[in-house]
């Protein structure tokens, strides 16, 4: 028989998922209808393909293709340089460092999850845009054609969301790494593995489920990021070059929703559907790869 209060437990739980099904469900279902119709006033070539934006022109111009191609390229190279340090960072506290030292790092590392996006864009744009400026005069000193950013570009803000998403990654795989039973690592170190050995060969391999999942966490806060990447990257629409201005699907919106109408507001809310759809493209993508890894595990 079951009790009351498991009865009571079970419908409690049921309600709570049905309210985060309700929430996706809705969410979807809003983005859709608010930015499908746009995409075929202006033409799904010419909004996802074309590589002028000027809404506000005598002859408007809605090409995103720019913008797609700034976000997706910042977003995997910030997790290209993030996820490597960020396991690496994971491994060290877990393995590789004393106690001592492990209790004054990881306080740390959650500090750095706790700091708000604005201020990692505030540092960004007055400590390495100054930094990168140089950087930059001196590698284009000599052209007449490059356009001047001051530091603002897309270097700065790979950068910062590299530093952003490091915590993510770094506390998710310290809990994946520190679930792995100290039985597998035993057995590794009987069988004649060296330390490194150890962890690369067989730790690793069998927290590589929960090290997934920081990374599908990472990148949603990196592709998902507006504030700070607004403060650091420019916001103009150009080819997502290191030392060029650039704008993302995120800033796009917050940088012009305020301010636009009619048929100008009706794209932004495509823009924001095409991120909506890009990030559950990747969440899907990285899950299924998670879940392979946890059958082969």
């Amino acid at each position: 028989m079951i009790s009351h209060k498991e009865r009571l437990a079970k419908g409690i739980v049921t309600g709570c998922a049905s309210v985060a099904i309700f929430a996706i469900c809705s969410i979807t279902i809003y983005m859709i209808l608010k930015g499908v119709p746009a995409l075929f006033k202006v033409g799904p070539l010419e909004l996802l393909f074309g590589t002028v934006w000027r809404p506000t022109g005598s002859n408007p111009s809605y090409g995103i293709l720019y913008i797609i191609l700034s976000s997706l390229l910042a977003t995997l190279c910030s997790v290209g340089i993030g996820v490597p340090i960020g396991v690496m960072s994971a491994v060290f506290l877990t393995e590789i460092a004393n106690k001592k030292l492990a209790s004054i790092v990881s306080p740390a590392v959650e500090l750095l999850a706790a700091i708000p996006s604005v201020i990692y864009g505030l540092l960004g744009m007055m400590v390495l845009n100054p930094v990168l400026f140089k950087l930059e005069k001196w590698i284009f000193s000599g052209s007449s054609t490059h356009q001047f950013t001051g530091g603002a570009n897309m270097l700065a803000a790979i950068i910062v969301l590299a530093i952003m998403i490091l915590p993510t990654v770094i506390n998710m795989s310290v809990s994946a790494i520190r679930a792995v039973p100290s039985s597998l690592k035993q057995a590794s170190l009987a069988l004649g593995a060296t330390k490194m050995q150890t962890i690369f060969k067989a730790i690793l391999p069998a927290a590589k489920s929960g090290i997934v999942a920081g990374i599908v966490l990472g990148i949603g806060r990196a592709i998902g990021e507006a504030m700070a990447i607004n403060m650091v990257s420019g916001g103009s629409v150009n080819i997502p070059l290191p030392f060029n201005s650039v704008r993302f699907l995120t800033t796009q919106l917050v940088s012009e929703m305020s301010y636009s109408q009619g048929l100008h507001r009706e794209v932004l809310f495509t823009v924001g559907l095409v991120l909506y759809i890009f990030i559950m493209i990747i969440n899907f993508v990285l899950l299924k790869v998670k879940k392979k890894g946890e059958l082969h595990a």
